[in-house]
Parts: C-alpha cells; structure tokens; sequence
C-alpha cells in the first residue's frame, strides 16, 4: 500500500488560508480595506515578507486588490478571479463545488470540448488522432476512480492539443483540478466503465471525421450531468 507523503502547510500557504476563509465566510466583506502589512503581521505574528508575498498570491486569485498609496481591498472574486480561485472555494469548502458553479464548469466544458472536437477533425491527420486511443484503452482497465478522472483529463487535454489552436491545452490545464474533482465524483456514483464509454465514443467519432455527432454527443452526454440522469451534484 502507497502512502501520501506529508507535508506542513508554510507560514504563507497558512496566512492565505486564514484570509482566504474570511473573505469567502463574509467576516471580510467585497469592499473593506485590510490593516496596513506591518499591523497584519504583528497580528497574525508572521514575517512582513509572509504578508507581502501572501496578498500578492491573493491578488492574483482575485481575492485581493493593491491599490498603491491607498491601500490593500477585498476584491469581488466572483468577477475578477480565476480558474484558482474556485480551487480556493472548493478547499474551503471541504473539497466540493457548489452546484451553481458545477454547473457553469461544464458548461464552458461543452464549448471547449466541442471546439478541440471540431478542429482536432479539420486539423489533425489520422496518426495524431490515432494519439488518443491509448487513453481509451486505458480506460477500459481502470477501474480505480482518481485514475480514470485523471486519464479522462489526460484524454481531453490530448484532444485539444491535435486541435492545433495554441491555445486550448492552455485553457484545458488551467481547469485541471476542478474537472478532475468533478469525474472523479462522476465515476464514484456511475462507475468507472461509464467514463471510459464516453472516451471511447468521442473517440471514434473523430476517427471517423463525423464532426456532428461528436459534438452532438458531447453536447448531449455533458447535458446529462447537468440536467439529466446523471447529475454529479453534490449538497454541501
């Protein structure tokens, strides 16, 4: 049996934490204007340096904002963060996603997906194609759920790289650790063998060039978790 190697949390990743936990609680509300660094610090008994280099992380999460000679203000993360920032909110809240935002994640999944289908049937010859089988068969022996999760991602992220568009296996990556946590929920509750049917369908509809009904399919199989029979909602 493998075990995960341990590790203590850094006196940042601790004061990020505690800030991060405030702002999503509503103890520090969107608007309101954090103590000067030197006050935190002493407050909190760490380094300025921790302070510095912790909001700096914040801000660029979308929870904080600088603003030179004035100040330092909780920011409406909900407008301004990014893909990290739910990370954060799912920590916070025990490793589960609202289902507003379970949602909204596989929505923008069915536009990406559909678009790395599309072009990766205009762009890609058939050896690139032939690229994604070995996750497929892959899939069809796992039966562990983090690993099928993680070679569903493995496949989608291939499938966006023969796309050929620079910049789709940048979008993929950015989405990995909400979309991971999200099949890895799908296959505990329907099974492993469901996801890697669905691989293996998207599959071969792109070897085929059938570019309709592989988005037709994706567009419809994703459906299903949002609205239909197998929803991976989960009640906090």
């Amino acid at each position: 049996m493998l075990f995960k190697k341990l590790s203590a949390p850094s006196l940042k990743e601790l004061f990020v934490t505690e800030l991060e936990g405030m702002i999503l609680s509503g103890k520090l509300e969107i608007g309101a204007k954090l103590p000067p660094e030197r006050e935190l610090a002493e407050s909190m008994q760490v380094s300025r340096a921790v302070v510095n280099s912790g909001i700096a992380d914040m801000e660029k999460k979308g929870f904080l904002v600088v603003k030179p000679r004035i100040g330092t203000f909780v920011a409406d993360y909900r407008k301004y963060g990014t893909a990290e920032t739910l990370v954060a909110i799912m920590q916070y809240n025990g490793g589960m996603l609202r289902d507003k935002e379970v949602r909204s994640i596989l929505e923008v999944r069915i536009i990406f997906m559909n678009l790395a289908a599309s072009l990766a049937i205009d762009n890609a010859d058939d050896d690139a194609i032939a690229s994604l089988e070995p996750y497929v068969q892959a899939l069809k022996q796992c039966e562990d759920p983090e690993e099928t999760a993680s070679l569903i991602f493995k496949f989608s992220h291939e499938l966006s790289f023969i796309s050929g568009n620079s910049l789709l296996p940048l979008f993929f990556i950015s989405f990995e650790d909400l979309v991971t946590n999200l099949w890895i929920r799908y296959a505990d509750k329907y099974g492993c063998a469901a996801l890697a049917d669905s691989a293996e369908t998207i599959y071969r509809y792109i070897a085929a060039r059938d570019k309709d009904g592989a988005t037709r399919y994706i567009t419809e199989s994703t459906g299903e978790s949002i609205d239909g029979n197998r929803q991976i909602y989960t009640e906090l």
